[in-house]
């Protein structure tokens, strides 16, 4: 089982150098790649073949962070029982359960109003039913609307106590940049293999530091067209390396290793992401408006090709890594 400490949780936490929001730009290299890290590229490319090119070329070659010009997405139910909202570079998602509603993340403080409250309407949701808001992460682009929602709607925000700490004793070099965000109530803490439940889901967290300290991947089941499917979302994905230290990319890569291994037994098929700029959530909206009966949902990639994805996250931060020697 993958814990980490309070004690690692806060030199973890200075080892990094995270922030309490999205990663700035990544720097150009500061040398040409060496053999070494175009021979890592070219097997990103070719375990990712057609399905995972974007995200090889993302992860590789072209990384970039969230940013607010991010299109907005227009608000989805993409299963059953699982809903979309937010934009292309950071999206919330909600899941329907029988005793109310759990939301994946919460967005930014300021796109309650501009995004994730319209979303609801749009989509017919009551907010008031958000039981329980589970974090990814504990950065303002992630945790900023769930302020609102406790005060509004009474709902409980879960995240792993590493990054509660982070959150609640944010770095030195954050603190200079301006006004703290305004953090959610402490309410309850994520731990690996003890399940989240709200009425008839379950949903598993997974411990996955290195992007923060308390990262958490999540594991759930979801129904398409009444069948049932295991989706799994790596909540605390690298997306640009050069603020991440030596130690966090190692950390990060055995992070993947030990999210794949978990997903692998719980025979996940769908693939879905809280940062989706790696394999862009439009396009799959797009072909699921266009989706006539019997065709696939194109979430469901299938249990060898999710396995695929990690493999080409793992690989790329292989490259990352290399590319500091």
């Amino acid at each position: 089982m993958f814990r980490t400490s309070s004690k690692t949780a806060l030199s973890l936490t200075a080892a990094l150098g995270l922030t309490l929001s999205a990663q700035p730009p990544a720097a150009a290299p500061a040398k040409p790649d060496s053999a070494e890290v175009k021979a890592l590229i070219e097997k990103a490319k070719k375990i990712g073949g057609t399905m995972w090119a974007e995200e090889a070329h993302f992860f590789c070659e072209s990384p970039r962070a969230n940013a607010a010009t991010d299109p907005v997405i227009a608000p989805t139910k993409i299963f059953d029982n699982v809903y979309a909202i937010g934009n292309s570079g950071t999206t919330v998602y909600v899941i329907q359960t029988s005793a109310g509603l759990l939301m994946i993340d919460s967005l930014a403080a300021n796109q309650v109003d501009s995004q994730l409250l319209p979303g609801f309407q749009k989509l017919g949701l009551d907010p008031a039913q958000v039981k329980i808001i589970i974090m990814g992460h504990g950065h303002a682009d992630h945790f900023g609307g769930s302020p609102y929602f406790q005060d509004h709607f009474g709902s409980k925000v879960y995240i792993a106590a590493a990054d509660w700490n982070l959150m609640e004793n944010p770095p030195a070099a954050q603190q200079k940049k301006g006004p703290p965000a305004v953090l959610p109530k402490h309410d309850q803490v994520v731990t690996e293999g003890q399940p989240i439940v709200l009425g008839d889901l379950s949903v598993m967290p997974v411990a996955i530091p290195g992007h923060t300290p308390g990262s958490t991947g999540y594991i759930f089941p979801v129904k398409d067209n009444g069948k049932t499917h295991m989706a799994a979302i790596y909540a605390g994905t690298i997306l640009t390396p050069a603020p991440i230290s030596d130690e966090g990319l190692a950390t990060y890569r055995k992070s993947v290793e030990h999210f794949k291994a978990e997903t692998k037994k719980a025979k996940v098929d769908v693939e879905i992401q809280n940062h989706p700029l790696m394999d862009p959530i439009q396009t799959k909206l797009d072909k699921l408006q266009a989706r006539k009966k019997g065709e696939p949902n194109p979430f469901v990639v299938g249990q060898g090709n999710y396995q695929k994805f990690l493999d080409v996250m793992e690989t790329c931060t292989e490259v990352n890594i290399a590319r500091r020697k």
